[in-house]
């Protein structure tokens, strides 16, 4: 169970979904026609090896990511969501911002395989042995970030605002932020905390897109945690990472804040994207049907 003050590598606690999610954004680049394609994602996976590598060569068919009830419908939902926040991040771009903030950016490798215009610095807030990790794999391959890339080594439950300023950020210029599978991992006051820290920097003409869910019914969550618990999995500890509180929705957050916000269910990108929705009586399904995606421009 999460702690006050918990910290983590990639291989432990919150860090070890970040090689979770890599792995379905792996298993989406392999695809035909995928959805998004992370070149990296593969690389990480490689990189701290056992299961994560063991999925990827095939060796482990009864891994739940390779599931057919929930695996493939997980997989799918990494496609979608990657495939929203690139589509977000050529917005931006084009919008002019060239200031990008990536809030626990665990595994996020968008500074390194998008295309950046000249000028544009990107910061990524996250654990400090998570940025270090992410760093070493890439650069041992001579593999190079297209933008000017700064490290922020900071916990997001702390004073990430003056840590980022200390980086260099100009809160005087627009900026583009992306929070991308966090918000279940803050209690409901740290996500409060997180919404006005961006609000507080952004200037006007800035851009945000959070991943946003709806906390699970409690009865369901204490359910979840107790089969966890039972079946002595140390691979298997969602549940017990997340903290199944919410703010507010983020879209009448920032909404009521001077923000103009536009608000997806993750159901309907993969509708657009042509892929299954898992019936709403399913784990999978449930999970698709309590997230959705927003974006919104502040001014």
């Amino acid at each position: 169970m999460r702690n006050e003050g918990d910290s983590w590598d990639i291989t432990t606690s919150v860090g070890s979904t970040a090689l979770f999610v890599a792995t379905a954004r792996a298993l989406e680049a392999a695809k035909p026609e995928p959805a998004a394609v992370d070149p990296y994602a593969e690389l990480f996976c490689r990189a701290v090896g056992g299961n994560w590598a063991a999925v990827l060569n095939g060796d482990l068919p009864d891994h739940e990511l390779l599931s057919d009830d929930f695996g493939q419908h997980f997989v799918n939902y990494q496609g979608a969501r990657t495939r929203y926040f690139d589509e977000y991040f050529s917005g931006v771009v084009a919008a002019g911002v060239r200031q990008v903030v990536i809030l626990a950016a665990g595994l996020d490798s968008r500074a390194f395989r998008l295309t950046w215009p000249a000028a544009t610095t990107i910061f990524e807030l996250d654990q400090p042995q998570v940025l270090g990790f992410k760093s070493y794999v890439l650069s041992q391959r001579g593999i190079r970030p297209t933008a000017e890339r700064r490290e922020v080594a900071v916990d997001l439950r702390e004073d990430w605002p003056q840590a980022l300023r200390d980086a260099g950020f100009d809160p005087n210029r627009p900026s583009a932020w992306i929070a991308e599978g966090l918000l279940i991992y803050l209690p409901a006051v740290a996500q409060e905390q997180l919404f006005a820290g961006i609000d507080g920097l952004a200037a006007s003409g800035s851009h945000v897109a959070i991943e946003d869910g709806a906390p699970m019914p409690q009865d369901v969550y204490e359910a979840a945690v107790a089969a966890e618990v039972e079946a002595g999995d140390d691979t298997r500890i969602f549940h017990r990472l997340v903290y199944n509180e919410q703010h507010a929705p983020a879209g009448e957050w920032f909404g009521a804040h001077g923000w103009t916000p536009a608000v997806t269910p993750l159901a309907d990108c993969l509708h657009q994207l042509g892929r299954p929705v898992p019936g709403p009586d399913t784990p999978a399904g449930q999970m698709i049907r309590r997230n959705s995606l927003m974006w919104a421009v502040k001014g």
